[in-house]
């Protein structure tokens, strides 16, 4: 499933990023590929470790806590610690797949990437190219949303990103652990999260058909997840 988050930062959340990673030290982009992706990777990067990264990543994850449409869509387990990228004079990720695990260096924590995620911080109007084109059952899907609007998709999708060819397109990049591992599980169950909050919109939260509805979602989740 590839889904648009919209506002998971508003404007000021957007400045308050981009305060802490603008002045920090940037490094070759390659500091966390794997074998494959390092061939086809072209950009700079803040070294993970960096104070700046954390602080940034922390106001990320705080953000994400407070979607609704996140949670529902993605089912989180564990969320990799955000990193932040960037991409300019022609600088582009040829197409690759994700590592199917992500370790954080210099500790034993670890995930399955179930789905990634970007989270885009430049307004688009001022960079032309770095659309994030991910390929899906219907072909390849371009994606090049507004500062603090996010996509979510499949982890094992093989996507890229374009050359940026004017200006500088910044982004956080994470991966995610679901609690349920199946996509096809995911999106049933956010399809049916999205009509039972249609249903308790117009019947009201009390209403019968509104309660059996959740008492099916939870009863799916519960056979689907993992925790």
């Amino acid at each position: 499933m590839l889904i648009a988050i919209p506002d998971v930062l508003d404007a000021a959340g957007v400045a308050r990023v981009r305060t802490l990673i603008d002045h920090a030290e940037w490094i070759d982009g390659n500091a966390t590929s794997g074998p494959q992706s390092a061939l086809a990777k072209r950009n700079e990067q803040l070294p993970e470790d960096s104070v700046a990264a954390r602080e940034a990543g922390g106001m990320v994850l705080d953000a994400l806590g407070r979607s609704a449409l996140f949670v529902a869509a993605a089912l989180p387990l564990k969320v990799f610690p955000p990193l932040f990228n960037r991409y300019t004079g022609g600088q582009d990720f040829g197409l690759h797949v994700d590592n199917a695990i992500r370790m954080k260096r210099g500790t034993d924590f670890r995930i399955r990437s179930d789905l990634s995620a970007t989270l885009f911080l430049d307004d688009p109007a001022t960079y032309d190219g770095g659309e994030l084109v991910i390929e899906d059952q219907f072909g390849p899907q371009s994606v090049k949303l507004p500062a603090g609007h996010m996509v979510l998709y499949p982890a094992s999708s093989l996507h890229r990103v374009t050359p940026v060819t004017r200006g500088v397109r910044t982004a956080s990049f994470f991966w995610l652990q679901s609690m349920v591992r199946d996509d096809g599980a995911r999106r049933i169950l956010f399809d049916l999260d999205q009509g039972v909050q249609a249903v308790a919109a117009a019947q009201g939260q009390g209403d019968p058909a509104t309660v059996r509805l959740t008492g099916v979602y939870h009863n799916l989740l519960r056979r689907w997840a993992d925790a």
